[in-house]
């Protein structure tokens, strides 16, 4: 297991524009940037010592190919402090707003941005990195290529915009590659769903292919669709798969299927599905609930990743995602969602203990199965 420990904490990183053009950016919004420490250690309290994090690439690269790491230092100066090892996002939804994504460019700016990023890290951190370079590239391409609620909000281009990110996605891995071979790269995108329960032939054809395209940006990226985008099984190291509640879902209305519904697929067959397909380690990269249901999704997750690994699945762990509660994308309400809450001035988070009794009896009782 290439990871410090099984279980993680991912600190929501989004930095996206909205419908609206409202540039959100979680890891201010949450105070991470300002008490990343004292997030650092409450992890190694509870013996979590691995967190997924985020590079803000807008505030970065302030002019094109010139770039300022200030917005990252404290993070940095935690890690040193704490010893915590980080999987960094380079890629969380935002991007320089003098960039068009569809456009060349893009292709060319990131792989140079991924390039300094990794090179800062390592002078900074020594030893090899942990990379997710492009976050989601299937739910991005469906929120602000094919739906248009994510910048640069346009629709029907869903397909043409997830091809531009699996090419940014190789040609970052490569630009970091050349800087620290030996990194190990996650590619995460969500771990899907999808049935109709219509008679109907064409309906449940089309259900089907559906839930068949959350592989596609997988096996773009690996070479086996498309090789002509740069992929390649040396690419991606570890299967990262993003599972919610509103994972699975009826076609076409996406009516949620909820957990105990005849229809509701159990997560360990997801799991092992992608193993069979994929022969790669798989690391369940984020998953959650809000409110009180939180320990009991939280236990949920756990069983099914043990039932997985009992049937030839590997697990790499499980990253609570979010660790610390956030306002709300869209409307910037408290979301009860992570293990600690908002921060007061001096960077205290009130802790939710219900959640924080589970993960600590699901570290005993996993320590063994998915022992290092």
């Amino acid at each position: 297991m290439p990871f410090n420990s099984f279980f993680m904490g991912g600190f929501e990183c989004s930095t996206h524009r909205d419908a609206v053009g409202r540039r959100l950016d979680l890891i201010a919004s949450t105070r991470h940037d300002e008490f990343a420490e004292q997030d650092y250690q409450r992890l190694r309290n509870i013996n979590i010592t691995c967190c997924r994090d985020g590079l803000r690439w807008h505030l970065i690269e302030t002019e094109p190919f010139r770039y300022d790491f200030a917005s990252v230092k404290n993070q940095i100066a935690a890690i040193r402090k704490t010893g915590v090892q980080v999987v960094w996002d380079f890629f969380h939804y935002g991007f320089p707003d003098d960039v068009d994504i569809f456009g060349e460019y893009f292709i060319e700016r990131f792989a140079a941005f991924s390039r300094a990023a990794a090179e800062f890290l390592t002078s900074e951190l020594g030893g090899n990195l942990f990379a997710c370079p492009v976050n989601e590239i299937s739910f991005f391409s469906w929120a602000a290529g094919e739906v248009g609620r994510f910048y640069p909000c346009v629709r029907r281009r869903g397909n043409e915009l997830k091809r531009q990110l699996v090419r940014a996605s190789t040609a970052a891995t490569c630009a970091i590659k050349s800087v620290s071979p030996a990194s190990v790269f996650i590619a995460t995108d969500p771990a899907i769903h999808v049935v109709s329960k219509s008679g109907s032939q064409d309906r449940l054809l089309a259900a089907e292919r559906y839930r068949l395209a959350q592989f596609e940006a997988f096996d773009m990226l690996i070479g086996r669709k498309y090789p002509e985008l740069g992929g390649s099984p040396d690419l991606v190291d570890v299967i990262g798969l993003n599972y919610y509640f509103h994972n699975q879902w009826h076609f076409p209305n996406r009516v949620k299927i909820a957990r105990g519904n005849d229809l509701y697929r159990p997560l360990s067959e997801i799991l092992v599905e992608y193993h069979e397909r994929y022969d790669k380690p798989i690391l369940i990269a984020e998953t959650g609930i809000e409110d009180d249901e939180r320990p009991s999704w939280f236990r949920y997750v756990c069983e099914q990743a043990a039932i997985a690994e009992r049937r030839g699945a590997e697990l790499n762990g499980i990253c609570l995602y979010p660790i610390v509660n956030h306002p709300g994308w869209a409307d910037d309400r408290h979301c009860r969602n992570g293990l600690w809450d908002y921060s007061d001035d001096d960077g205290y988070r009130e802790i939710y203990e219900p959640l924080a009794s589970e993960i600590s009896y699901q570290q005993r009782l996993l320590s063994r199965t998915f022992a290092a």
